[in-house]
């Protein structure tokens, strides 16, 4: 069977129909997400109007797509599935795939380069190197002190960004868009605060170069991305090789459902994006807490009560009739409450879209992805809707059982095992935590859920409210002792 490229794309699946041959648009996150969305909406975009809108992707350390996605001249696969069909695209929107780590002047001078009117980002929010306490740069990692000095190519996107930014304002300094694409609350904002921080970090000469052209010429538009997007496996291979007669090693699987809000702040143009779906406006933030409390909130409470219940993936966990109660509450009870609905947005519709998207069984999205990164995830969506409710003396039940869940996930107590969907959960601060786990003295777990909340997991100011500890101490130990299914019947009882 012959290989995925330029001469085995059919023309009946390509879009746009004449793919772009200059490079606009540099992203930083060549993983999934990007391809099946970002990627997705720039090749609608520009089969409606041309333009100079051709994405390079960099890959940060891993060459596994970039080399794929070499051998196959750019082509992949966008397999949108769903219980009524498949339907397999292939967008060309890209014009080369790097690797920082492997080929960082490359990067930068793709980042300095004239054409160059746009950087995206997908990096996760790991991947933003800010301290969980302050949101602002952390200056205590070995790998931003080491971009800061200039030992070598930059190792962090922050730093990556800035040093192209220098190389840039010393060639010809045409004005550029930043815009990330990640789930941060304000994160237009949190990105200019940490380039800016980074900037200000450096030695003076560097930063009186870089510093007033920064101010005047970089834009951080805030946007919201929603599209579930799971892992690539052999079965969305097998259904490219069915479909087109064609071998990709890398095809993307997505829902079919994608939405894409952005402020219209872009320095040097950009894509007719509005014309591939997307929506622009003045104020994404009611977008952003809407998508990060009601979908991403409620999507890990599903994903850590499902793994601790053996459920390998989203749908066979919202299918217990406990954790769909669950969600259910959390979404209508905790975050509802805590954030404003976009006028344009039919709120009644969208929720049914939601339970429909995690009950997608075609898609079989698995809780140990959706569950990964939690220590980073929840304090994007926990804190505010929690102090919220507790500042106005009501208990927030679901949200403590969120990270009662997690915790054990991720922390488990001695003795109680979670399951191996949630061991197969990756998270930065799995070690700290099950250290202090396995610190924690024997009888109630208070303590060890104030050693949690002292140590920044969900912020600063959850540890002034005791109850909230004791509630999520509470639900581990009905965990612990009779599993998941008993903690939910408990916060919703207590509700």
């Amino acid at each position: 069977m012959p290989r995925l490229d330029r001469s085995t794309a059919a023309a009946s699946v390509l879009t746009p129909r004449r793919p772009p041959t200059e490079t606009g648009i540099v992203h930083l996150g060549l993983g999934n997400f990007h391809r099946a969305h970002q990627a997705v909406h720039t090749a609608a975009a520009l089969d409606h109007t041309d333009g100079p809108w051709g994405i390079l992707g960099v890959a940060g350390r891993s060459a596994t797509v970039a080399e794929a996605l070499r051998e196959q001249q750019l082509r992949y696969a966008v397999v949108e599935i769903s219980p009524s069909g498949t339907r397999v695209s292939v967008p060309a929107v890209h014009t080369g795939a790097l690797v920082a780590a492997e080929q960082p002047d490359e990067v930068q001078d793709a980042l300095a380069a004239p054409g160059t009117a746009i950087v995206t980002l997908t990096v996760t929010e790991h991947g933003y190197t800010f301290s969980p306490r302050t949101h602002g740069l952390d200056l205590d990692s070995p790998a931003v002190r080491a971009d800061l000095r200039g030992d070598g190519p930059p190792r962090t996107t922050i730093g990556r960004i800035v040093r192209g930014l220098q190389r840039r304002v010393r060639t010809h300094a045409r004005p550029l868009t930043v815009l990330s694409c990640d789930n941060l609350v304000g994160n237009g904002s949190q990105t200019r605060r940490l380039v800016h921080e980074f900037t200000e970090a450096l030695p003076a000469a560097e930063r009186e170069e870089l510093l007033p052209w920064l101010t005047r010429s970089v834009t951080f538009p805030s946007s919201m991305v929603d599209r579930i997007v799971p892992a690539t496996t052999d079965v969305y291979r097998n259904a490219v090789a069915d479909r087109l007669g064609v071998r990709d090693a890398v095809p993307v699987p997505a829902e079919p459902f994608s939405m894409w809000v952005m402020e219209d702040r872009f320095a040097a143009g950009r894509p007719r994006w509005e014309h591939g779906g997307a929506l622009f406006t003045d104020d994404v933030e009611p977008y952003e807490l809407l998508k990060l409390r009601l979908l991403n909130g409620t999507h890990s409470l599903i994903a850590y009560l499902g793994a601790l219940d053996g459920r390998e993936t989203i749908p066979d966990a919202i299918a217990r009739p406990f954790i769909a109660e669950a969600a259910r509450s959390v979404l209508h009870d905790d975050y509802l409450p805590s954030l404003t609905v976009p006028t344009d947005i039919e709120l009644e519709e969208y929720i049914r879209q939601l339970f429909d998207r995690w009950a997608n069984t075609a898609l079989g999205h698995r809780t140990r992805q959706v569950g990964s990164d939690g220590s980073v995830k929840l304090r994007q969506r926990v804190p505010e809707p929690a102090l919220l409710h507790l500042r106005a003396g009501r208990m927030p039940h679901h949200l403590a059982l969120t990270v009662a869940a997690y915790l054990c996930c991720v922390a488990p107590p001695s003795g109680f095992s979670p399951g191996p969907h949630a061991a197969a959960m990756a998270d930065p601060a799995r070690e700290p935590l099950a250290d202090l786990a396995r610190s924690a003295p024997a009888g109630p777990r208070t303590a060890f859920v104030e050693a949690v909340l002292e140590s920044g997991l969900l912020g600063d100011h959850l540890t002034d409210h005791p109850a909230f500890t004791a509630r999520i101490a509470d639900l581990i130990d009905i965990i612990v002792r009779h599993g998941p299914a008993a903690a939910a019947a408990d916060a919703c009882g207590s509700h």
